[in-house]
């Protein structure tokens, strides 16, 4: 996330400029910035089909690096993957038309779409589906985590099949392909400068934070690292177009209410984020033509508890907390329509155990735990410091709630406003980390191992979905058998297995299960996840695919006046 600036900068255009620019914009369609098309947005939307989102920060959108939500939704619309995930939960054909598996699951074979076209021209090749996973696997920063410990060896047989070899077991190996975003090899070569790769150099990094080497839907027309991301339609691309489809679409780094209800209004925003407060949300609701739509995506807020770090080092003192803490009012009042989490896993998430004993509020067994903890009379030494994320207000309540709720043991919290920036470098160190962190993840692929994965195993700490510092060798070595499992039964029932354990170390408050709440305007756009959801049917947990916006439709002349 970064802090957001101005969203609209007032340009002073003599009028002959203005309307030869207006002439310029009008002959050559949509896909300028707002630098370039001295109009309006609301202007622009009578002209343009776009779908314009709010995320708490620009994307990155290097496929190597990129990893939060807002680089998640942009990696899905400027990057192609060789499988993808549709609402039911399935996996579905993509640049692979097919694929087979040997006996033992260590050998994957796919055969790739032909005519597929890079942004540039450039036919896609199994040579670009090798480079782009080694890339992965030598930089080791964003999804790579899926990939490093997995992957041994990928070649190409021939210019339409890639074989990858597999170090070990992994039975999700083919949900975790869609994060595997494919380059085109011979652009990123072609960009590369001096830097610790070898020959490599920085692998394109440097190039890659403002422009895209994607075949996806949309490409890279302007990114301003404050401000947006701006990307238009590929007119070439190999899925085809509906003519309503949108033109082009744009991610805006901000969550300001006030800047949103705005932009709403003048309908210059057609999706707002999902941090808009309760009363936010209810502002919104009542704007002519917008509509909040609430899905079950997979997403947990936690109140991750620094196991390193005192007094949240002691386990009977973090069950003192998780026993303290009032569930019933984030559900019921602070955040309506959320659902109580059982434990680490989403509900809607496969592999899920429904049969976990969770955290309740209970005074008389908060107080019973913290009398067990090594703190016990002498918590005036020990206060906690309790960090939430200041791009997400509505996060203060849950912290504040917390702080109360540990009062009536006795326990002194810290409230904590932590930009998210200065968070992800804060947590990167346990000694750093606070005593407690409140954080919104979500599933990277469809399955239970994912979240146990990226949450809970030691390879992830020193990172913002990590900020328990677990560091268990007994939970690494389950996680690890069970994503090694090919049988999916099997696999699911280690899944469960772990929740149970997971739990009983309460590293975390698993606050709610979160609705995820989004205004949108539905008169004039058509938003297939919403719709879904609104005749009861789930829709896809993997982060940042509910907004493929190839898929959706805009309507100009529907736009309110």
């Amino acid at each position: 996330m970064k802090k957001w600036a101005k969203l609209r900068k007032k340009l002073v255009i003599p009028g002959v400029l203005a309307i030869l620019v207006a002439m310029l914009l009008a002959g050559c369609g949509g896909g300028k910035t707002e630098s370039q098309k001295g109009a309006s947005d609301s202007q622009q939307s009578a002209r343009e089909k776009i779908i314009r989102i709010s995320e708490a920060n620009v994307p990155n959108i290097d496929p190597g690096v990129g990893s939060d939500y807002a680089s998640s939704i942009a990696l899905a619309n400027l990057y192609d993957t060789l499988v993808f995930p549709s609402h039911d939960g399935t996996l579905k054909p993509w640049l692979a038309t097919g694929w087979k598996t040997s006996s033992d699951g260590l050998t994957w074979t796919f055969n790739l779409r032909h005519g597929v076209k890079f942004h540039n021209g450039d036919e896609l090749t199994a040579e670009d589906v090798v480079f782009s996973m080694q890339r992965m696997l030598t930089l080791g920063e964003g999804y790579g985590y899926l990939f490093t410990g997995v992957v041994k060896e990928v070649k190409a047989l021939d210019n339409y099949t890639v074989q990858f070899t597999l170090k070990k077991t992994f039975g999700p190996f083919l949900s975790t392909l869609v994060r595997l975003y494919i380059l085109n090899k011979d652009q990123v070569m072609a960009n590369i400068k001096p830097g610790p790769y070898g020959k490599m150099g920085d692998y394109g990094k440097d190039w890659l934070i403002t422009n895209d080497a994607g075949s996806g839907p949309y490409m890279v027309k302007e990114l301003k690292k404050q401000e947006h991301l701006y990307a238009v339609k590929f007119d070439q691309y190999w899925g085809g177009w509906d003519q309503d489809a949108p033109d082009a679409f744009k991610i805006i780094g901000t969550t300001a209410p006030s800047t949103i209800r705005t932009l709403m209004t003048r309908r210059e925003l057609e999706i707002t984020d999902q941090w808009q407060t309760k009363e936010a949300l209810e502002a919104l609701d009542r704007i002519p033509g917008v509509s909040v739509n609430a899905a079950f995506t997979g997403t947990i807020l936690n109140i991750m508890l620094n196991t390193k770090k005192a007094p949240t080092d002691d386990v009977h003192f973090r069950k003192a907390l998780a026993y303290a803490f009032d569930y019933d009012t984030v559900v019921d009042k602070l955040f309506p329509g959320c659902r109580k989490a059982k434990g680490p896993v989403s509900s809607v998430l496969p592999g899920f155990n429904p049969n976990l004993t969770p955290y309740e509020r209970n005074l008389e067994k908060a107080r019973a735990e913290l009398a067990k903890s090594k703190y016990a009379g002498k918590l005036d030494e020990y206060p906690v410091e309790l960090a939430w994320v200041a791009e997400v207000p509505d996060e203060e309540k849950i912290a504040l709630l917390l702080q109360s709720n540990a009062a009536e043991l006795g326990i002194k919290v810290n409230v904590v406003k932590v930009p998210w920036l200065s968070f992800v470098d804060q947590v990167a160190k346990p000694e750093n980390t606070p005593n407690a962190s409140i954080v919104f993840v979500s599933p990277h692929y469809s399955e239970a191992g994912s979240i146990l994965e990226s949450r809970y195993h030691s390879k992830s700490t020193g990172t913002w979905e990590q900020c328990e510092w677990l560091k268990n060798p007994g939970i690494d070595a389950a996680i690890e058998d069970a994503i090694s499992t090919l049988d999916t039964n099997k696999r699911f029932e280690k899944y469960g297995a772990i929740q149970e354990k997971i739990v009983d170390l309460a590293p975390t408050i698993w606050a709610f299960d979160q609705a995820e709440k989004r205004a949108y305007q539905d008169e004039y756009v058509v938003w297939p996840a919403a719709d879904l959801i609104k005749q009861g049917k789930p829709v896809t947990s993997v982060m940042g695919y509910m907004f493929y916006f190839h898929d959706f439709k805009v309507y100009p002349n529907k736009v309110p006046k």
